[in-house]
């Protein structure tokens, strides 16, 4: 039985200028050069003009900007020829999920580091890792939040576990939840507190609870990135050439609350221009962003929105939950609506990296894609 989610309008416009990224494919070793282009003007009948349009399911269109070296266009497909979401398990996977190319998928759930291994089959990885966002670093060794012991370690290739950070000027971290690596292999997590803030230990000089996002260097020096220049960080990804920082503001237990999708000019030393901060996409009245990865064509894939009400925090007219597409400048080019609530996280896999696996309320599922995603690690040939 098909069900339909009923009318979703989106509002696009055509800018009087546009500018692409020029991208140029090197090793995963290597940062990528980049340099801006002017788009030439392609005169198109609707420039400038206000398009709406209504989906029920998908949007059967996609916006994309021209690369000079990976071309995203129009004509680019977002899914693989008729696919669409598939659930493969009901329970163990609430966030995190992460490819091993032989382990298969990592996720957390149920207090646990969940594993999917190549054959379909469900096990416990790791009990008892109180985890959120799972992420595998260069060297195929996974690095993860912890959001119960309130730290972020590392699993070495030997089993053992290499704690990166568990306090910051000596306070304990609130609840880490994701993270992202550049191409320097520094790591950089967001610590937001969801539920019960009685224990929360980091405090700005005005003695404001501090949520925040944090740099952990190569050498093991950490410092903090963004204050309060968000409300409550939750995803986060960097792009390949360290450009641009993503961040999912994601304030969900609060009328009113931020649930934002800001993007900010990395500089090369690691830290934020503040003044750069812009807004992608605006949430409002649903739930905002959670986990977010990176396709070839230098797409975000993140996850969002809310199925059902939780009033007062979330009153949306209609389902909004799933996997929400934006092109590299940031434009919305596509829905994939999940309906399971709540849509938490995302991660390319498969052997050809052409898998999207979505967590949504400890279920997980896959979509078949068009393009490969572009994870630190593994990387295709």
């Amino acid at each position: 039985m098909t069900r339909s989610w009923g009318p979703l309008l989106c509002d696009f416009f055509w800018p009087e200028q546009e500018t692409a990224r020029t991208r140029f494919v090197s090793p995963a070793t290597k940062p990528l050069g980049s340099s801006w282009t002017k788009r030439p003007d392609r005169s198109h009948p609707l420039k400038g003009q206000r398009m709406t349009f209504r989906i029920t399911l998908l949007f059967p269109w996609t916006v994309g900007i021209g690369l000079a070296c990976c071309r995203c266009t129009a004509a680019d497909p977002v899914l693989a020829p008729g696919s669409k979401p598939e659930l493969l398990a009901e329970a163990g996977a609430g966030e995190g999920p992460a490819w091993h190319p032989e382990l298969g998928l990592l996720t957390s759930g149920d207090g646990h580091i969940m594993r999917r291994d190549l054959e379909g089959k469900q096990s416990i990885h790791r009990e008892g890792a109180g985890t959120n966002g799972l992420l595998f670093d260069r060297q195929g060794r996974l690095v993860i939040c912890e959001s119960v012991r309130r730290r972020v370690s590392r699993l070495e290739s030997n089993g053992s576990v290499t704690v990166l950070t568990d306090r910051y000027q000596g306070h304990r971290y609130n609840q880490p939840n994701d993270l992202t690596i550049d191409s320097k292999n520094r790591i950089y997590f967001s610590d937001p507190c969801y539920g019960d803030r009685s224990s929360l230990e980091l405090l700005d000089p005005q003695g404001k609870q501090v949520e925040g996002v944090y740099r952990i260097d190569p050498d093991g020096k950490v410092t903090r990135i963004i204050t309060h220049e968000v409300d409550r960080p939750n995803g986060l990804v960097v792009t390949p050439d360290d450009k641009y920082l993503f961040v999912g503001d994601n304030n969900n237990d609060k009328v009113g609350g931020a649930r934002k999708l800001f993007r900010f000019d990395l500089q090369p030393n690691g830290t934020v221009d503040f003044a750069s901060q812009k807004l992608i996409h605006d949430w409002k009245q649903t739930r905002g962003p959670d986990g977010m990865k990176l396709d070839s064509l230098g797409r975000l894939y993140v996850a969002g929105g809310l199925n059902e009400q939780n009033p007062p925090f979330e009153t949306q007219a209609q389902p909004t939950a799933g996997i929400y597409v934006f092109s590299p400048d940031g434009v919305l080019l596509q829905l994939i609506p999940i309906p399971r609530d709540e849509t938490t996280n995302c991660a390319f896999g498969g052997p050809d990296l052409k898998t999207l696996y979505v967590t949504a309320g400890g279920s997980l599922w896959m979509i078949p894609m068009a393009a490969a995603g572009r994870p630190v690690w593994p990387t295709l040939p």
